[in-house]
C-alpha cells in the first residue's frame, strides 16, 4: 500500500475545500436546511459542475472521471469537515455504483451520464431503518429486511409489461427530492420469495414523498408511500424475473442483489469513515480554537493541563480513526473489505470529538446559534443510521471468523472435561 497522495488527489482536496469555505460557511448551512430539498441546489451545482463529484468513482464511458472510491472518499473528507448538505453520499455513494453493478447498458447509458453531470439525483430506497442491514454492515442481509407478504416492507408484482410496488420505506435519504429511485421490494411469491431492485421515477403517480424530522438536519430524510407505482426492474425484464419460471434462476437474480448491495455497503462504509474522520477533525479543530480565547480565572482555559490532556486523546483517537478510514478506502479500491470496522472506529471518534468539544465550549455549546450541536447530531445520526458501533465490529469480526478457532478450542476442552468426568465417575 502506498500511503501517499497522489497530485490529482491533492488537487481534489485543496480545490474543494477552498469551494466549501466560501460556498458553505455556517451561515450558508442553516440556510440550506431550512429549504424543502435540505440542501443548496447551487453549492451542488458547483460540486458536480466544477468538480465532477457525482462522477468521480464513475468509468469515463459514463461521463465520469474514472477515478476510485479513495478519491471519493478523500472528497467525502471535506464535505463532512463542513457538514455539507447535499445529495453526494445518496447518488454518488449508494445508488450510483448499484446502477453500474447491476444495471443493463441500456440502464447505464440512459442514467449515469446524468448522474455524472449532477441533472440527476438518486437515492436508495430500503423498508424501515434496514439500511446498515441491506448494506451488509451490521449482519447477513439475507434475511427478510425488505419486508414481503403480512411482513410490512414494498412488495412488487408483474402488471402486464412491467412492475407495480406496493408499500412504505422510511429514512430514505434525500428520497424526498431525489429525480430516481432505487428501490428494494420482495417478489415471487412465499416459496420463491426474493429481494430485486427496481427503478422509480420521482414524479411517478401514485409515489408519495415526505420528508421527515431528522436528529441530523444536514442529512435531509424521508418517507415513501407507494401505492400502485410503476416501477423498472433493475437489470432488466428475463423469464425469470417474474412469479413463473426456474426457481433457481430466479432465487440467483436475488442473489446478486444481495451481493451488489454487500460489496456497495463495504465501499460506502469507507466512504462514510472518511467523511465521519473529516467532521471529528474539524470539531476538534472548533473546540481548540475556543479554548485558546475562552479565559477562566484570568487565563486562557486551553492552558489546563486537564483540557490539553482531554484534547490530545480526541486527537490521538481521530488520527488512529483517519489511519483506518483511509486504508478502508483503499482496501475498497482493491478488493478488500475493511469498510465496517474502519466506520466504526470513525464514528466514536466523531463521537468523542462531538461530545468533549460541546462541554469544553461550555454553556454556549448547547445553544442553536453555535455549530458543535450540529457535528453532535452528525455523531449520533450516522451512528442510528449505519451503526450501532458493537453491531460493526460484531459482524466484522463474525465475517472474519475471528473467534470461531477460540470457540473451537473450548468446546474441545469441554468435551476433553467430560470424558475425564465419566471415566473418574466408572
Amino acid at each position: 500500500m502506498d500511503a501517499r497522495f497522489t497530485a490529482e488527489q491533492d488537487d481534489i482536496r485543496s480545490t474543494l475545500r477552498e469551494l466549501l469555505r466560501k460556498r458553505c460557511r455556517p451561515e450558508d448551512l442553516r440556510a440550506a436546511l431550512d429549504t424543502p430539498a435540505g440542501h443548496d441546489p447551487l453549492l451542488w451545482t458547483a460540486l458536480a459542475g466544477r468538480l465532477g463529484l457525482p462522477g468521480l468513482a464513475l468509468p469515463e464511458a459514463y461521463g465520469g472521471a474514472g477515478c476510485t472510491v479513495t478519491d471519493l472518499a478523500l472528497a467525502c473528507e471535506e464535505t463532512g469537515r463542513v457538514l455539507a448538505p447535499s445529495p453526494l453520499t445518496a447518488t454518488a455513494v449508494l445508488a450510483a455504483p448499484l446502477l453500474l453493478a447491476l444495471g443493463t447498458a441500456a440502464q447505464r447509458a440512459r442514467l449515469l451520464p446524468r448522474i455524472a453531470s449532477g441533472e440527476l439525483t438518486a437515492a436508495l430506497a430500503v423498508p424501515g431503518p434496514r439500511l446498515a442491514t441491506a448494506l451488509a454492515l451490521t449482519g447477513g442481509n439475507g434475511g427478510d429486511w425488505a419486508g414481503g407478504g403480512r411482513a410490512g416492507g414494498v412488495q412488487a408484482r408483474r402488471a402486464g409489461e412491467g412492475w407495480r410496488l406496493y408499500g412504505q420505506a422510511e429514512q430514505v435519504l434525500d428520497g424526498h427530492s431525489a429525480g430516481l429511485l432505487l428501490v428494494a421490494a420482495h417478489t415471487g411469491g412465499f416459496a420463491r420469495s426474493r429481494i430485486l431492485l427496481f427503478l422509480v421515477r420521482g414524479d411517478a403517480g401514485g409515489l408519495v414523498r415526505i420528508r421527515q424530522t431528522a436528529l441530523d438536519a444536514t442529512r435531509p430524510q424521508a418517507r415513501l408511500e407507494l401505492r400502485d407505482v410503476a416501477a423498472e426492474l433493475l437489470g432488466g425484464e428475463s423469464e425469470d424475473s417474474g412469479d413463473s419460471g426456474d426457481s433457481g434462476d430466479a432465487a440467483g437474480a436475488g442473489d446478486a442483489v444481495l451481493a451488489a448491495l454487500a460489496a456497495v455497503g463495504d465501499a460506502a462504509a469507507a466512504v462514510l469513515a472518511c467523511e465521519a474522520v473529516g467532521a471529528a477533525d474539524r470539531a476538534l479543530e472548533r473546540t481548540v480554537e475556543y479554548v485558546k480565547r475562552r479565559e477562566q480565572f484570568g487565563r486562557a482555559i486551553g492552558s489546563f493541563q486537564a483540557v490539553k490532556h482531554r484534547l490530545a486523546d480526541v486527537y490521538v483517537q481521530v488520527q488512529a480513526a483517519r489511519s483506518a478510514a483511509y486504508y478502508a478506502a483503499w482496501a475498497a479500491a482493491h478488493g478488500e473489505r475493511a469498510g465496517a470496522l474502519a466506520l466504526a472506529q470513525a464514528l466514536e471518534a466523531l463521537r468523542a470529538a462531538a461530545a468533549d468539544g460541546i462541554q469544553l465550549h461550555g454553556g454556549i455549546g448547547f445553544t442553536w446559534e453555535d455549530d458543535a450541536h450540529l457535528y453532535f447530531k452528525r455523531a449520533w445520526g450516522d451512528e442510528l443510521l449505519f451503526g450501532p458501533v458493537h453491531r460493526l465490529r460484531a459482524h466484522a469480526a463474525d465475517t472474519a471468523h475471528l473467534f470461531a478457532q477460540g470457540q473451537e478450542q473450548g468446546q474441545g476442552q469441554e468435551r476433553g472435561q467430560g470424558q475425564e468426568q465419566g471415566r473418574v465417575a466408572v
